[in-house]
C-alpha cells in the first residue's frame, strides 16, 4: 500500500496540493486525472521521492518496490535492451553486477566465494534465473522483437526506448507501479496487451493517461485532482464523468431551489417591512434568511475549448478518387498502387501500424507532397482542411501574437472576431497576445484546430490530432467531429476516439488494404477482418 499524508506542495505563494490525505491499495488501479497544470505528473513524483513536499509525507508499507516509468528516454543509451529492462528490478541487478564481479576476479578468495554463495542464495529467491525469460516475455508482448534484445538502447528509435522504459517497470512484479503516459507511442495490440497485463496484476497501479479507453478498462478508481485536492471515486472514467456532471447538476438544481426561496424572502422582507401588522413576519423570514447559505459552487479547474466545425457548402457525391498512388522515401516504398473511393459523408479512420503511410497518403492527398505515381482527385464542390501531425513548420520562429497568427488564416480581420474565436479556444485576455512560437504542444494543436475551423472546409484530414491534449480537449474535439455533417479521413491511436467518430475503417497492410464499412468495435472482433489481417501481415509482424 501507498499512501499520503497531509501531502501539501507549494510554489512561492501558490499551493498546487493542500493537505491531500489518501490511499491505494493493492489489487486496485487509479486513474489520475485533472485538468493541464493540476499537478497529475507531479504528484507521481511525490509519490515516487522524486519530489520532497513542502508538508506532509509519503508511506509506503515496508518490504514493497515500488516501480516507476521513467521519462527520460535517453539516460540508458549506452546499456543493452534487455539489461535495461532487468535493471528496472534495482536489488536483483546490484546481485548480478556484483556476483559478474566476484567470479571475474582473477584472486577468488573463500571470503569471495562466501559473498557470492550469499548473493547466489538472494539470486534464486528473487527468481534471477528467469529474468532474462521475463524481460524478454515483456518485450515481445510490447511489439519489441527478440532480434532487437540484444542492440543498444541508443541503436532505437524513440517509441521503441518507450516500450522498452516501459517493460522496465513492469519487470520483477513490483508491489507499487506508477505509470505517467503508458499508453503513448504503444499500437493497438500493444495497449491491449498491456490491458490484459494490467488486468491480471495484483499489487497497486496509479497511471495518468489521456486515453479515455484505456483508463475505461483497467481503472478500478478515478483520483480527480482538483482544486488542489484529490478526490477518490470507485469505478472507471466514464462512471466518473457521469456521475460527477449528474452531481453538478443536481447541485445547481439544489442551488437553484434556495436562490428562488432567497428572492422570494428578500421580496417579503421589502414588501412588508414597514408594515406594523407584518412586521413580526418580516422579522422573522429575515432571520430564516440569514440562515439560508447557498452551498459553494466553485468553478471547476476543468476548461473545455468550443470545437465546431462548419462547412460553408454541401458537397456533391463525388468527394475523393485515389487512382493507384505510389510513393518511395529514402528507398523504402511507403505507398504502392494505393486506390481508395471516398463517400460524401464517410468518416474514415486509417489504422494499422505503418504509420509513415498513412502519413504520407494524408500529405499527398492534402498537397503537400507530390507522389511518385498514381493520381488523386477531388470533388468540384469540396473543400479541404488539414491537420498534419508535425507542425513544426506553422510555429517555430514565427515572431507573431496568436491574435496576428490566427489573422493569417481568417476571413474575418476584425480583432475583436479574433479574440473572441481564440477565447472560445482557451486563449482569453493576454493569453491572446502570447507569441506563437512559445506555445506549448496542447496550445500548438488548439491554434491548428482554430485555424482549420475557420476554413469552413467540407474535407477534414487530421493526422493524430489527439496528441498533446488533455482529456477536456479530446472530449471537444471528438464531440466536434461526431457532430461535423462532412466527410473526414483521420489517424488516432485513441480507441474511443476512433470509435466514437468512424463509420468506415481502412487499414494498410503491406498486402494491400482492408476497408470495411463498421464502427472500430466491430472491426476488431470481426472474424473476417481477422482472417484478412493474418493473410495480409507477414509471419511475425
Amino acid at each position: 500500500m501507498i499512501s499520503a499524508s497531509n501531502v501539501t506542495l507549494r510554489y512561492g505563494k501558490r499551493a498546487l496540493f493542500e493537505d491531500v490525505n489518501i490511499k491505494f491499495t493493492p489489487g486496485n488501479c487509479y486513474g489520475l486525472i485533472g485538468a493541464n497544470g493540476a499537478g497529475k505528473s507531479t504528484f507521481l513524483k511525490i509519490l515516487s521521492g522524486e519530489v520532497e513536499p513542502s508538508k506532509g509525507e509519503v508511506h509506503i508499507t515496508p518490504g514493497e518496490r515500488l516501480a516507476v516509468l521513467k521519462q527520460d528516454h535517453f539516460v540508458y543509451d549506452e546499456f543493452p535492451v534487455l539489461e535495461t529492462v532487468i535493471m528496472g528490478h534495482k536489488r536483483l541487478y546490484d546481485i548480478m553486477q556484483e556476483k559478474n564481479a566476484l567470479y571475474a576476479k582473477p584472486d577468488f578468495s573463500d571470503e569471495d566465494g562466501m559473498r557470492a554463495a550469499e548473493l547466489e542464495g538472494e539470486f534464486g529467491e528473487l527468481n534471477g534465473w528467469e529474468a532474462e525469460a521475463e524481460a524478454a516475455e515483456l518485450l515481445i508482448g510490447l511489439g519489441i522483437p527478440t532480434d532487437v534484445h540484444g542492440k543498444q538502447m541508443a541503436e532505437l528509435e524513440g517509441n521503441q526506448k518507450v516500450r522498452v522504459l516501459l517493460a522496465q517497470a513492469l519487470f520483477g512484479n513490483p508491489n507499487i507501479l506508477l505509470l505517467d503516459e503508458p499508453t503513448n507511442h504503444l499500437d493497438i495490440e500493444s495497449i491491449r496487451w498491456l490491458i490484459n497485463f494490467l488486468g491480471k496484476f495484483q499489487g497497486t497501479v496509479i497511471v495518468v493517461s489521456h486515453d479515455r479507453h484505456f483508463l475505461n478498462e483497467v481503472c478500478t478508481h478515478i483520483a480527480d485532482i482538483d482544486f488542489g485536492k484529490i478526490q477518490l471515486y470507485v469505478g472507471n472514467y466514464d462512471f466518473w464523468y457521469e456521475s460527477s456532471q449528474l452531481a453538478q447538476k443536481l447541485l445547481r438544481d439544489a442551488n437553484k431551489k434556495k436562490e428562488e426561496k432567497v428572492k422570494e424572502l428578500q421580496e417579503f422582507i421589502q414588501r412588508f417591512s414597514a408594515n406594523k401588522s407584518k412586521s413580526k413576519q418580516a422579522t422573522s423570514r429575515k432571520k430564516l434568511l440569514e440562515k439560508i447559505t447557498l452551498d459553494d459552487l466553485r468553478p471547476s479547474n476543468r476548461k473545455y475549448p468550443y470545437i465546431h466545425f462548419k462547412p460553408e457548402r454541401e458537397a456533391g457525391k463525388q468527394m475523393l478518387a485515389i487512382d493507384g498512388l505510389t510513393k518511395t522515401i529514402d528507398g523504402e516504398q511507403v505507398l504502392r498502387q494505393f486506390s481508395l473511393t471516398v463517400n460524401t459523408g464517410d468518416k474514415i479512420a486509417f489504422v494499422g501500424p505503418n504509420s509513415l503511410a498513412k502519413t504520407t497518403l494524408f500529405q499527398i492527398i492534402s498537397g503537400s507532397m507530390p507522389a511518385d505515381g498514381g493520381e488523386y482527385t477531388w470533388g468540384i464542390t469540396t473543400s479541404q482542411a488539414y491537420f498534419p501531425k508535425d507542425n513544426s513548420a506553422f510555429f517555430d520562429g514565427v515572431d507573431l501574437s496568436l491574435v496576428d497568427w490566427l489573422r493569417q488564416y481568417s476571413k474575418d480581420q476584425d480583432e475583436s472576431f479574433i479574440r473572441g474565436f481564440l477565447g472560445r479556444m482557451l486563449f482569453s485576455g493576454d493569453e491572446a497576445l502570447k507569441k506563437a512560437s512559445v506555445l506549448s504542444g496542447g496550445e500548438k494543436v488548439r491554434c491548428m484546430l482554430s485555424r482549420m475551423m475557420l476554413t469552413g472546409a467540407n474535407a477534414l484530414i487530421l493526422d493524430e490530432p489527439t496528441n498533446h491534449l488533455d482529456l477536456e480537449s479530446i472530449t471537444a474535439l471528438n464531440n466536434g467531429l461526431a457532430d461535423f455533417d462532412g466527410t473526414i479521413l483521420f489517424t488516432s491511436h485513441d480507441h474511443q476516439f476512433v470509435n466514437t467518430i468512424a463509420n468506415r475503417i481502412v487499414e494498410i497492410t503491406p498486402s494491400g488494404i482492408i476497408d470495411k464499412q463498421m464502427t472500430y468495435d466491430e472491426y476488431l472482433e470481426n472474424a473476417d477482418v481477422k482472417r484478412m489481417r493474418e493473410e495480409m501481415y507477414p509471419k511475425g509482424a
